[in-house]
């Protein structure tokens, strides 16, 4: 799941980020208001964690125009404001929860698999195919019944799968969505992951689930 980190305190927004990315979610930082609607109102995010105090541009006006643009991605608002008035002001302008500074990472994570699990319901929390399944929530993942341990990016990449299946991905489709990032055509990073995956998903299954599309890229179908 991808989460936009909206913070100008670069020890704040980098202790998040490791955080979140210690628990699986692929995680972007923008450092001022400004390109922090930018962003959300460009790519596709799961949660935008969003600090109240910007420059640019205040965390209450980006929920607002976010808002008024139809942009109804979970907002998790940061701040040290803590009072009535302020908690207030802060849900009204469209946020869906608030976190008051300092607050404890487990808080903080917490808040966000819950609206992570109420943006889920919504979608329906488990993907599934063929036998195999993963909770977008949890990040766990199961072939039958049998729970796979993935790295970050593994699962990153499986759910890229998982919410494209029977469509041939490409390489560059890949690296675009799982490392936001265009990759040299002659690398062989995305070769390397998808090997790693297909070793736990496939490995031990009767099944291959994973399949190459020569000189394409890959494809998340069931053997013909």
């Amino acid at each position: 799941m991808k989460i936009l980190v909206v913070e100008d305190e670069k020890k704040v927004s980098s202790f998040i980020k490791r955080g979140l990315e210690e628990e699986k979610y692929d995680v972007d930082i923008a450092n001022d208001g400004e390109e922090g609607l930018r962003m959300a109102l460009e790519k596709a995010y799961d949660l935008i964690v969003l600090d109240w105090m910007l420059p640019k541009r205040d965390g209450l006006s980006v929920v607002r125009e976010m808002r008024g643009r139809s942009t109804m991605t979970p907002v998790l608002m940061l701040t040290a404001k803590d009072s009535v008035e302020d908690i207030v002001a802060g849900l009204d302008s469209g946020s869906d929860d608030y976190l008051t500074k300092p607050f404890a990472f487990a808080e903080l994570l917490a808040r966000v698999r819950a609206l992570l699990r109420r943006s889920e319901m919504d979608r329906g929390a488990e993907l599934r195919f063929a036998d195999l399944r993963i909770d977008p929530v949890t990040h766990k993942v199961w072939r039958s019944e049998k729970e796979i341990d993935l790295t970050a990016k593994e699962y990153a990449l499986l759910e890229y799968f998982m919410r494209n299946p029977n469509q041939v991905l490409t390489r560059t489709m890949i690296a675009d969505h799982v490392w936001d990032y265009t990759f040299d055509s002659f690398t062989n990073i995305i070769d390397v992951y998808v090997n790693y995956l297909r070793k736990k998903i496939d490995r031990d299954a009767d099944k291959k689930l994973i399949h190459t599309v020569r000189g394409v890229g890959y494809i998340l179908k069931e053997e013909d």
